[in-house]
């Protein structure tokens, strides 16, 4: 894109852009080569007021791009009188975009379109095949995105990391850039995150503890050990990202694969990828943190202790707690004018009668109660009758794992009924 900023009117809009898969067809379609195309073109045809649009690096297939989007906002303003391309793939390889764009957007406005190898100019008429040269660049960017996929499938199932950069911890191993080796510096903060989080700290208390203790974050890090400049902010780290510190499994020393996907190579957007949907490949690189740890970590984050936002204390019992009705959690309610023996836990679906749960609580003091009743009963039982004892926890166990065995049954014969399914409709095409 161009750094002028004080546009004059009547620009002539010289537009060129050039994709990272585009770049694989070598000197023809580079920057540096369009450019000298649409300048010569302009000036041998006596086009006023040229001005470049560039975008480098970015595909076709989406038109959220700087320079494109600065020259449509030129043309929304009624500054630009003609947009000159090299070819109609360099406008865009989305045929429905680019023809709102050609057939739409630029007739509104009274803006000529010249795509110049493809002989195409608003001025002098529609060109028939016009449609189809944007349908076919269309076509090239969905084969594109296929076999860039069945490649990142590939590297995937083979047990390469997808990923660009290592996470936090790792850096790439000099010798062989598939590998990640531990950054013995970064990793040492990152089983101290795990450390903080088993003994109770939250992903915002141990992000206030190490920015008041000028631990570099992990963009400032990286600065560091490559020699440039350090962040305006260098110490200061967020919730957000020691949350993902401990959540990712790489520290255990595995590889996931296919965490995201996207719907369409139209749409930029990752979405999560179920767990069965993903690959987990063991012993890929040096664990940072044992996998015990991480389980108990996890654990913990799951069931989640949050502050009361009035006070500063937690419930004893918060995130452990759930609605008899609905069951979602009971969130801990306390406040400045409220008593301890006022302390309670209230559905979270009920939210002051606007939600869908009706109001129940129980106060902490009476749960207490309950709790340590229960505590002296099995207690009690236990230095009673041992025996006893010991057959009642056989029993729970028994119940719990026979609990669990119907609920693989039922799992099982549903995948048992898709697959029938299945095979009925490949049976009914062939």
């Amino acid at each position: 894109m161009t750094a002028n900023t004080n546009y004059p009117d009547n620009i002539t809009a010289l537009y060129a852009r050039l994709s990272q898969e585009d770049a694989l067809d070598g000197e023809s379609n580079s920057i540096a080569n369009q450019k000298k195309i649409l300048m010569k073109f302009a000036t041998d045809s006596g086009f006023p007021n040229l001005t470049f649009f560039i975008d480098d690096g970015v595909s076709g297939v989406t038109f959220d791009r700087p320079g494109w989007n600065e020259m449509i906002r030129l043309a929304e303003a009624g500054k630009i009188r003609t947009v000159i391309v090299k070819d109609m793939s360099r406008m865009g390889r989305d045929y429905l975009k680019v023809g709102y764009y050609t057939e739409s957007f630029f007739a509104e406005r009274d803006i000529r379109y010249i795509a110049i190898n493809d002989g195409v100019d608003s001025d002098k008429g529609d060109n028939d095949f016009t449609p189809f040269r944007n349908l076919f660049n269309g076509f090239y960017a969905r084969d594109t995105s296929k076999k860039i996929r069945a490649v990142m499938r590939a590297k995937g199932n083979a047990r390469e990391h997808l990923c660009t950069n290592p996470p936090y911890g790792y850096q790439k191993d000099l010798a062989d850039k598939k590998k990640w080796i531990v950054d013995e510096e970064a990793a040492e903060i990152v089983k101290r995150f795990f450390d903080l989080c088993i003994s109770g700290k939250g992903p915002m208390q141990i992000a206030k503890l190490l920015t008041a203790q000028h631990v570099l974050t992990v963009k400032a890090h990286y600065a560091q050990r490559d020699g440039k400049p350090l962040p305006e902010k260098p110490y200061q780290w967020s919730p957000k990202s020691v949350a993902g510190i401990l959540e990712r499994p790489e520290y255990t020393g595995c590889t996931v694969n296919f965490k995201t996907y996207s719907k369409s190579h139209k749409l930029k957007k990752r979405l999560h990828n179920a767990p069965e949907n993903q690959r987990v490949f063991p012993n890929t690189q040096p664990a940072i943190i044992e996998e015990q740890v991480f389980a108990r970590v996890r654990e913990l984050r799951e069931n989640k202790r949050r502050p009361a936002k009035q006070a500063e204390r937690q419930g004893l019992f918060s995130g452990l707690l759930y609605c008899a009705d609905c069951g979602s959690k009971l969130h801990f309610a306390t406040g400045k004018n409220m008593t301890p023996q006022q302390d309670c836990y209230r559905c979270s679906r009920y939210k002051s009668n606007t939600g869908d749960c009706t109001m129940h609580f129980i106060r902490e003091e009476t749960l207490k109660l309950f709790v340590l009743q229960r505590i002296f009963d099995v207690t009690a039982l236990f230095f009673d009758d041992a025996m006893a004892f010991e057959e009642a926890a056989k029993k729970q166990r028994f119940q719990e794992a026979e609990k669990e065995a119907k609920k693989r049954r039922r799992e099982i014969a549903q995948a048992e009924k898709r697959i029938g399914e299945l095979d009925r409709i490949f049976q009914t095409h062939l």
